[in-house]
């Protein structure tokens, strides 16, 4: 018997199975985040010289905002996904979030060039990460409460935990599969070379559905409902009883704008600023995430030993004490050095808060507006996330010495969060079925 059938017997008499829940949204996340990131690579680095016009002064600016259209269709998705995740459950709505994300993807590289089609080319390129968007902002928020749900009572942070690593392996191949296609000659590169990672993601996702359509509905989701304690309109109960908590969440979240700093704006930074080869700025993201599959479950683990505010406060602060760091190695020749602060900054500073959050958002939250709170408290804060890279460009970040503006922008969203994490409840002693009560059971 395997290691994950052996943990997971032992909970089954608790209906819950910790093991396959995580591999689940781990896959699941994995694939979500391979075609989100695959997007933000490509509007770097590709699509200011495919979907706009050829004399556009302002293409690179346009092409980074689209990669915020998706942040923008994540708040109205996350109401409608979370209605449907806290009314019918978990597992249904995260199908439906994957096959949407696969499909949308698949057809980005479909669409015709800016010289063949027009305006109409960066038009239905919005209109598909606005689905995009709408896909992703159920999957983060509906792979926690699953997790966490069939998690054991100390062990949450460590199993949710993975669904925030696999968005790094999601990122990881995302990169790696972009290096090869910045290598080739431009006209096969801006011709069919650019589309061939996006017509990729169909076969994940084929793979991802087999393997989330196994894994059943929580028994926390299954108790609520056989005890008629679903809410009719999870989002009135949630607005009504839970509201600083999703304002809590909402700034917690402004961390998130960490990780878009670091995979899209310092790529553009690096090649246009510091002359770093596009081959070797991907390398640097695949780096970084390759520290974190490693260190985002270590840091799950302590967060179930001290608590979540501690390594969340810690991940935030050593964010924005590090990324200065990261971005002046760029203006240098030393390669060692840019990976070894792409390590620093992203493996041992954000990704513990990245690891802790899945949990720590969740926790705030009771069963019954879960999903609903978990997805709406993210996606308005992942907004600034959605942004970062054109409002950091516009504001001279990309330009010589625009790592100052850079890193003031990451000090700030990363003080909102710390701040806004101290507010909370201390909650990695309270039983799972206590969370979100008003006066929350410690032992």
């Amino acid at each position: 018997m395997t290691a994950v059938h052996q943990e997971d017997e032992a909970f089954a008499h608790h209906g819950k199975t910790p093991k396959r829940a995580a591999i689940a949204s781990f896959m699941g996340s994995a694939v979500e985040y391979y075609d989100f990131f695959i997007f933000g690579s490509a509007a770097a680095l590709i699509f200011p010289q495919v979907f706009f016009p050829d004399e556009s002064a302002n293409a690179g600016i346009m092409s980074l905002a689209t990669f915020g259209f998706a942040y923008i269709a994540r708040p109205v998705g996350a109401v409608f996904v979370g209605h449907f995740g806290d009314r019918i459950g978990r597992q249904k709505v995260l199908m439906f979030t994957l096959v949407l994300m696969g499909a949308s993807t698949f057809i980005i590289g479909c669409i015709p060039d800016f010289q063949t089609i027009g305006w109409w080319a960066p038009a239905i390129l919005v209109l598909c990460r606005l689905m995009q968007g709408l896909s992703a902002a159920g999957e983060q928020a509906g792979a926690s409460s699953l997790t966490l749900e069939h998690a054991p009572d100390n062990r949450r942070s460590f199993f949710t935990s993975w669904t925030l690593t696999g968005t790094q392996g999601g990122q990881i191949l995302a990169a790696l599969v972009f290096i090869p296609v910045v290598a080739l000659p431009d006209e096969i590169k801006y011709g069919i070379g650019w589309r061939i990672p996006f017509w990729l993601s169909a076969i994940v996702v084929i793979v991802t559905y087999f393997i989330r359509r196994s894994l059943h509905e929580t028994p926390t989701f299954e108790a609520a409902k056989a005890n008629n304690e679903i809410a009719k309109l999870p989002v009135a109960v949630l607005l009504k009883n839970h509201w600083r908590d999703v304002l809590r969440v909402i700034c917690c979240a402004f961390i998130a704008a960490v990780s878009t700093v670091y995979g899209t704006l310092a790529i553009k930074y690096g090649a246009e600023v510091g002359s770093v080869d596009e081959g070797i700025t991907l390398w640097l993201v695949v780096a970084g995430n390759v520290g974190a599959l490693f260190t985002q479950p270590l840091f799950g683990k302590l967060a179930d030993r001290i608590g979540r505010k501690p390594v969340f406060i810690y991940g935030a602060v050593g964010s924005a004490v590090f990324m200065p760091f990261y971005l002046l190695s760029m203006e240098s020749d030393n390669t060692l050095l840019q990976f070894a602060l792409s390590v620093v900054v992203f493996s041992c500073a954000y990704a513990a808060a990245n690891a802790v959050w899945p949990s720590f958002y969740a926790e705030m939250f009771s069963a019954r507006v879960r999903f609903s709170g978990l997805a709406i408290g993210t996606q308005l804060g992942f907004l600034m996330a959605g942004f970062a890279p054109s409002i950091v460009a516009a504001i001279g970040g990309i330009q010589e010495g625009g790592w100052v503006a850079t890193s003031i922008f990451t000090a700030v969203i990363c003080a909102i969060a710390a701040v806004s994490a101290l507010t909370a409840k201390e909650t990695y002693k309270v039983p799972t079925e206590e969370l979100g009560k008003r006066k929350p059971v410690t032992v």
